[in-house]
């Protein structure tokens, strides 16, 4: 076979699984991981007016989700690889809008704001990546990371769009209305798609639970790679959690805190609007062009380069005196190496442990991921409250991109797993 005719072969994936990854990107992008991390920063300072919270006891809500992703995203995973990814993400998909729509009955209780997290997070964990890149993987091969990077296209869509949507809703309808109308997002969206597009391989002739067990024994005996059991007694298992923990932190820390981080900087309202709106831009640009690139040359590589260009940011930013040319380049490079976190993940869990228990291994490594994307946010509120600044901690994220960066370049070649 020529490269042409691989090229086509490679391609042609998209035909019987475009809709598995069209649900996928509507299903994450409304899903538990970017809508409440990208929307807080809009609603904190309502919140704060309201209730009186400071913006580091705000951010603990992140933190909160973050150790319920820990406890679920493992659950998860192995009731996608038990029961089906499907009725995981459908029925997730709901608890997740009503558990959101929750904040909107805030009485000024911070405890209950903070149960309403832990919530959420528990119930909302089968909308993240895990559940809907499962099916992907299974779809795609030739093209698998090009078919991810679609896939997870959703959070910098609706990153992109939700900031300003939200803006929108608290000024002309208040908070409150903000959070309902946000949370019916997923059951106006993502449900209806995901009930008709969103399938796993093989499950659309499986009808009983006897099936489904049968199927699943099939499947296990049939499907290359390692358990969770194995993948946890493997180095290159703790590399990347290592790593992704750094590289989350540092991602993560600053974006739900940008517009607080441009208002200290002394841009005006009407630059930090136009600023922010780059990282769902730049989130965009990162599916494509990292999917892209990760199917073609070895993803840690691949990975080592992209997630280093944010701790230039951070040290840009960090620094102040930013034009906002610059403040835009700082903010696009932060964005970028967020859209290819996710996909780069799915990638390398396929890639080096395999499929057999693909749920439960990326479950099990999205909570180090979370940890990192969950503490940091809550770190830089807290240290710009007892500063009244973001640079030590900007300065901070930098040294540990370049960390975790550099950790990736250890995993080696891809592995290969027998039947």
């Amino acid at each position: 076979m020529n490269d042409s005719t691989e090229k086509a072969a490679g391609y042609g994936e998209f035909k019987p699984g475009w809709p598995v990854v069209v649900a996928s990107m509507f299903g994450i992008g409304l899903g538990l991981s970017p809508v409440p991390f990208y929307t807080i920063g809009m609603l904190a300072p309502e919140l704060n007016k309201a209730f009186g919270w400071e913006f580091g006891a705000i951010m603990i809500g992140l933190m909160i989700m973050t150790l319920g992703v820990l406890v679920a995203s493992t659950v998860v995973g192995y009731l996608g690889d038990r029961f089906g990814v499907r009725r995981v993400a459908l029925i997730s998909v709901v608890l997740f809008a009503l558990s959101f729509m929750a904040f909107s009955l805030s009485n000024g209780s911070i405890v209950l704001f903070y149960i309403n997290w832990g919530v959420m997070a528990l119930v909302g964990a089968g909308t993240l990546p895990v559940t809907w890149t499962r099916a992907v993987n299974n779809h795609f091969d030739t093209r698998k990371g090009l078919a991810l990077g679609f896939s997870l296209l959703g959070t910098g869509i609706f990153g992109f769009l939700i900031k300003p949507f939200t803006a929108w809703l608290i000024l002309a309808y208040g908070w409150r209305t903000a959070y309902v109308v946000i949370g019916m997002l997923p059951l106006v969206l993502a449900l209806p798609i995901a009930y008709f597009a969103f399938h796993d391989v093989g499950s659309r002739s499986i009808r009983t639970a006897a099936e489904r067990r049968d199927a699943t024994a099939a499947r296990l005996l049939a499907t290359p790679g390692m358990t969770l059991g194995q993948a946890v007694k493997s180095w290159r298992y703790w590399v990347l959690a290592f790593a992704f923990v750094f590289v989350s932190f540092g991602v993560g820390g600053p974006i739900p805190n940008m517009e607080n981080i441009l208002k200290v900087a002394g841009f005006t309202l009407e630059d930090t609007v136009s600023l922010v709106a780059l990282i769902g831009l730049s989130v965009i640009a990162g599916r494509i062009v990292g999917g892209w690139l990760i199917d073609r040359f070895w993803a840690p590589g691949v990975a080592f380069v992209m997630l280093s260009l944010p701790a230039l940011s951070c040290w840009l930013m960090a620094g102040g005196g930013m034009s906002v040319p610059v403040a835009g380049v700082a903010i696009f490079l932060i964005g970028f190496a967020a859209g290819v976190e996710f996909d780069l993940m799915a990638f390398l869990v396929a890639r080096y442990f395999g499929m057999k228990s693909y749920s439960a291994i990326y479950g099990s490594l999205y909570g180090f991921f979370a940890l990192g994307a969950g503490t940091g946010p809550v770190v830089f509120g807290k240290v710009f409250d007892k500063t009244g600044s973001y640079g030590p901690v900007l300065g901070t994220s930098a040294v540990l991109l370049i960390i975790g960066a550099v950790s990736l370049l250890f995993l080696g070649r891809y592995q290969t797993f027998k039947r």
